[in-house]
């Protein structure tokens, strides 16, 4: 049987090879981090999947007679579509506050962690939205309401991204 001492002969010499080999492993990952961060290449704002989605929400716009619907159709719920409006409008400044005021003015690059209650409050208020504007348009475009309203957000949020 084993007594103490070799019991903690052992366990040093266990504790010091999990000591060199931890070590090795910090260096290998570090090392290969810095290569992985070197060969990394920032994308370009004008892909093909920006300019599908653009395109795609242009030609939605066209062929549905979008903004003439929305302008001039007595079958849309209007209540529930001005929810919508006044759900989305509160996206949008809540995405002004953080890119505008807390970004651009405070300084704080991270926000999300600063205010963490800001991005489920507005990914939230965002689907509350899009569930108003898809019963407010249902009667219109019926079973491709969701489809057309998703063509034309992806369209708009790519468009931006190429602002940006």
């Amino acid at each position: 049987m084993l007594n103490d001492t070799d019991l903690a002969t052992l366990r040093n010499r266990f504790k010091r090879d999990a000591d060199f080999l931890m070590q090795g492993a910090e260096t290998d990952d570090s090392d290969e981090k810095s290569q992985e961060e070197k060969d990394v290449k920032p994308l370009p704002r004008i892909n093909r999947h920006s300019v599908f989605w653009i395109l795609a929400s242009v030609a939605v716009t066209y062929y549905v007679d979008f903004i003439r619907n929305i302008i001039e159709n007595d079958d849309i719920k209007r209540w529930w579509f001005n929810i919508g409006l006044i759900l989305l409008g509160i996206c949008l400044l809540l995405a002004i506050f953080c890119i505008v005021y807390l970004e651009w003015f405070k300084g704080i690059q991270h926000y999300d962690q600063e205010y963490p209650a800001i991005p489920p409050i507005t990914t939230a208020i965002f689907i509350a939205a899009s569930c108003s504007f898809n019963i407010a348009l249902w009667p219109v475009w019926s079973f491709f309401t969701p489809v057309i309203l998703f063509t034309q957000f992806m369209g708009v949020v790519m468009f931006i991204s190429l602002l940006g």
